[in-house]
């Protein structure tokens, strides 16, 4: 009797657990959320404009589910109508296409204005000019220019290479004049090597390159000697070629941050008359030193940064008398990475952006007697600049973070005179603002939404912001049929107890604030960029919706370290990126003494490349927190990756730092369920890290998963997309919901 008692006991005690599973259902609600199924059903969320180059208008696109709408806006009316008869372009097209073509969804791919009775689109991989008189459409011959040379700005010469020399040719007369005379493979004039440059082998051919700046009076060529004699190779083997029984062995030249053996960029230039050649070798560097041609004859700007990204200085340099002057010098005791210049010739003046003083601002730079003022100065981060009028002096310019009480993230509008004088807000609305500027700089397209707030985008004058035409509202009906929860913003207290830091929140439709939900946690800590959803899109695009569906709750969360912010809020994580998760940890305790609903001993990540570093990184330096973890394509040991990044964010000469912050010395970490992946010839992320990592978890004695697809580059594309997707929910669901996954389940409805 008190056998059978203790067994009823047991079995009722269960029951709720028995009882939980996951269903096709819950999967394919969670699918008609992804972002690949509801770009079909809801639009506008993003509207591009392709302005007229003479100003006098635009077109744009819209679309609702009967049809795609091709629409013109012009200045001279102020109004929109029709770009074309959609019904006539259709049979035009059904004509010379051989191929039905339905007005409601034209098969066009690109739309150019040239003048009010000709429009150039692009259908079915084929270029046409269409009369807007009689409908008529002509195939247009595309003049592909050759890559492999340049013409002169007087069109007297073309530039091109032969057997790694620099050669000029005369249009004229067809004289070919050799310019350089060193070169030789490996130590090549007039060329570059590429990020994503495959060779077959070890000695393989590199693809051809060719590159040369004329200035602007055709007397001089600026080019660079692209030396790799002593540079280094990472190597990759394709074992996806289904004709072959053996791997194809793939190499590329890459250095890793350390490497005193590397390739090496020196400026060189030529007077094309006399075939002088200036080398300037005090600007050989593994940084391609930056050059740009000024209007005033024989003038070059130089922008040169020093290894380890702490300095950057720019010249000018006088071709004629060979006079180097020094402009500007910056430096920093962590890192430079948001510098940028415009140069204002006429003016005698640089624009600059520059972090110098803590956060990045714009900067006037005097070349005539190197004096620097600024132009913005406040506690806020200007993105960029949109446009410079030349006559009236004044700049329009992005930033976030510069109006009171509202998210850091959302971008706003702003113009301002280059003596720093009447600054303007010209997008008041308390939301994100993306912005296109017409070419005259008088008008401008303003996408405004927030992550729940849906894209309107509006026409508005820069003169005044004033909204003078509606072009669009976002239509998402069909997600909100879907019972959609917008995702909600939310701040916490960073690791100094003191800074504000922003995060979102991603509930399931079906969400039930009496149950508890795992939390997993969306990373990219950069830290070069952030991850807060700003726009409508964004938080759409991130497909964290589809993943809170299946029973989470999804968190996205940008600590201290990452960018966007003030100097000293990134300058935390300089040498110390293996921290930036500190602050995520950090928000969620605070979310789930916050909200009832959120299970903080149930915590899961997930991340790709930097982020899949973080979710590595997470397993191994927080192992009491996160319990499991999805690390795609990551970067687990900065010395096995790329030289620029890692010594830009972790110092150069490389130190103990590296050590400290690798996933693959903290293997012994390892605590919960980890599943790492990568492709198989990613040459962005080289997945050698990610078999290091395997390897020390081996060692380690430490259960985790890998998927490797042979195929895959640093994306996955296709149906490997669809895989990788599948195998991260269900990982999940296993993992963290402790359910039994579906695999037979279609993501791509």
């Amino acid at each position: 009797m008190k056998k059978s008692l203790l067994l009823l006991t047991i079995v009722l005690f269960q029951l709720p657990l028995l009882a939980q599973k996951i269903t096709k259902q819950d999967y394919d609600r969670a699918a008609a959320l992804h972002m690949r199924n509801l770009s079909k059903k809801i639009f506008n969320l993003n509207v591009a404009v392709n302005w007229y180059a003479d100003s006098t208008g635009f077109s744009y696109i819209t679309q609702d589910k009967k049809e795609k709408r091709f629409t013109k806006f012009e200045f001279a009316t102020m109004k929109a109508a029709p770009l074309f008869d959609q019904d006539r372009l259709a049979k035009a097209l059904t004509d010379i296409l051989k191929k039905p073509t339905s007005a409601a969804d034209l098969p066009i791919t690109d739309v150019r204005y040239i003048n009010r009775s000709q429009i150039s689109i692009s259908a079915d991989g084929k270029t046409y000019t269409l009369n807007l008189n009689d409908y008529t459409l002509t195939p247009k011959e595309v003049q592909r220019s050759n890559l492999m040379e340049r013409k002169s700005p007087d069109g007297n010469w073309i530039a091109y290479s032969d057997k790694y020399n620099l050669y000029i040719k005369s249009v004229k007369t067809g004289e070919t004049k050799q310019l350089s005379t060193a070169g030789k493979k490996n130590y090549e004039y007039a060329t570059y090597y590429g990020w994503g440059e495959i060779i077959e082998g070890e000695n393989g051919e590199r693809p051809p390159h060719f590159g040369v700046q004329w200035s602007p009076d055709s007397k001089w060529i600026q080019t660079y000697i692209c030396d790799l004699t002593k540079g280094q190779k990472m190597y990759l083997l394709d074992w996806s070629i289904d004709t072959l029984y053996k791997p194809k062995l793939l190499s590329y030249y890459r250095g890793s941050p350390g490497d005193t053996d590397m390739v090496y960029m020196t400026p060189v230039l030529f007077n094309i008359e006399t075939g002088e050649e200036l080398r300037k070798d005090e600007f050989r560097n593994v940084n391609t030193a930056r050059c740009v041609w000024g209007k005033e004859p024989g003038i070059l700007l130089i922008q040169n940064g020093k290894r380890g990204y702490q300095q950057i200085d720019m010249y000018q340099y006088d071709v004629t008398t060979k006079m180097q002057t020094l402009l500007y010098t910056e430096k920093s005791t962590t890192n430079i990475d948001n510098f940028n210049w415009w140069a204002m010739e006429t003016w005698e003046k640089m624009i600059l952006t520059s972090e110098k003083d803590g956060w990045k601002q714009l900067y006037l730079l005097d070349t005539k007697d190197k004096s620097v003022k600024p132009i913005t100065n406040g506690t806020y981060y200007v993105n960029g600049i949109s446009f410079v009028d030349n006559n009236k002096k004044n700049i329009l310019f992005t930033a976030q973070g510069k109006e009171d009480g509202r998210n850091p993230y959302y971008q706003h509008f702003y113009r301002i005179n280059t003596d720093g004088s009447a600054t303007t807000l010209l997008t008041p609305e308390n939301a994100n603002h993306d912005i296109s500027v017409s070419p005259d700089g008088k008008y401008f397209v303003d996408n405004i939404s927030t992550l729940d707030q849906p894209t309107k985008t509006v026409l508005r004058e820069t003169a005044s912001g004033k909204i003078v035409y509606e072009l669009s509202k976002a239509i998402i009906d069909d997600l909100l049929k879907q019972n959609y929860k917008f995702p909600q913003p939310f701040t916490a207290i960073g690791r100094d107890d003191t800074t504000t830091i922003y995060g979102a929140i991603w509930k399931p439709s079906n969400f039930d604030h009496t149950k508890k939900y795992p939390v997993i946690d969306q990373s990219y800590t950069g830290p070069h960029t952030n991850m807060f959803p700003a726009s409508f899109s964004d938080a759409l695009g991130r497909n964290n919706q589809a993943l809170a569906e299946l029973g989470f709750i999804v968190v996205t969360i940008d600590g201290m370290g990452t960018a966007g912010r003030s100097k000293a809020f990134h300058n935390v994580s300089y040498k110390n990126m293996g921290k930036n998760l500190t602050d995520h940890v950090l928000a969620i305790r605070e979310l789930g003494k916050r909200y009832t609903w959120i299970d903080t001993t149930k915590v899961g990540i997930f991340g790709h490349s930097a982020g899949g570093y973080d979710a590595g990184h997470a397993m191994l330096e927080f192992p009491n927190f996160y319990k499991v973890a999805v690390a795609s394509s990551a970067d687990h040991d900065f010395r096995m990756e790329k030289d620029w990044w890692p010594e830009m964010y972790m110092g150069w000469p490389v130190d103990s730092s590296y050590h400290y912050a690798s996933n693959i010395t903290m293997a012994k970490n390892l605590k919960g369920k980890l599943l790492i992946v990568h492709g198989g010839i990613d040459e962005n992320v080289n997945p050698s890290a990610t078999f290091k990592l395997a390897e020390a978890l081996v060692k380690a004695d430490k259960e985790f998963d890998m998927l490797i697809f042979p195929s895959q580059r640093h994306g996955y594309t296709g149906k490997f997309n669809e895989y990788f997707n599948k195998k991260l929910w269900n990982y999940f669901v296993e993992h963290l919901l402790g359910l039994k996954p579906i695999w037979d389940i279609k993501l791509v409805q």
